[in-house]
């Protein structure tokens, strides 16, 4: 109980919720993150049925692998807060809402757990980064992968990405970024300047 009420505290501390009296009011539950602690989730399952799906595209991976392998530095971006970063039109903040043990709530940026959040999330970054994409960035769902092939390519190719996310007031989460890096990990593999490999950390979890 104390956790919901630390974690509704944050939320309404930053911006991101407010008390609602929608008709709409989805429940939370409770994830374990990688570190043990909690995170509070909501549960829209029910009006996940009833959104109209965004079909954005999404890449193959094999052509993400095909980019990121044979370089020779990387830097990984994460996004502090993704979503959160972006507003919900007035219209739907309503149906965000979500009820809990001290009270109903109603999301006015975007929520984890949305249907259509990956994917409006993806095309803002893309929109972003549109100009470099394929060219020296990836970007797959959340995750941004910037490639170089030398530490001075790397050095402008860095400054530019990290430039054009401020322009647009997305910060990045320093604390699980990773910058001029030999070896990358995406979508359980590990590239590097000798290609792809496959992450000993997801064989061992299958061999345990």
């Amino acid at each position: 109980m104390q956790e919901l009420s630390n974690q509704l505290q944050e939320l309404a501390d930053r911006g991101f919720i407010r008390p609602s009296t929608s008709p709409w009011g989805a429940p939370v539950l409770f994830v374990t993150k990688k570190d043990g602690s909690f995170r509070m989730c909501i549960d829209y399952r029910e009006l996940n049925k009833l959104t109209v799906k965004n079909r954005y595209p999404i890449p193959r991976i094999d052509d993400l692998f095909d980019q990121l392998q044979g370089l020779s530095v990387y830097s990984k971006i994460d996004l502090r807060s993704g979503y959160h970063q972006l507003r919900v039109r007035g219209e739907d903040i309503p149906k965000s809402a979500f009820r809990t043990r001290y009270g109903h709530y109603e999301f006015h940026v975007l929520s984890f757990g949305l249907t259509n959040a990956p994917d409006v999330f993806m095309d803002l970054i893309n929109r972003v980064c549109k100009p470099y994409l394929d060219k020296f960035v990836i970007v797959f769902i959340d995750d941004i992968r910037i490639y170089s092939s030398n530490k001075e390519e790397h050095a402008n190719h860095l400054r530019i990405i990290l430039e054009l996310l401020g322009k647009e007031k997305l910060y990045a989460k320093f604390s699980k970024c990773d910058f001029w890096i030999r070896t990358v990990q995406f979508l359980g593999h590990l590239m590097d300047s000798q290609g792809l490999h496959v992450d000993p950390a997801k064989i061992e979890v299958i061999k345990n």
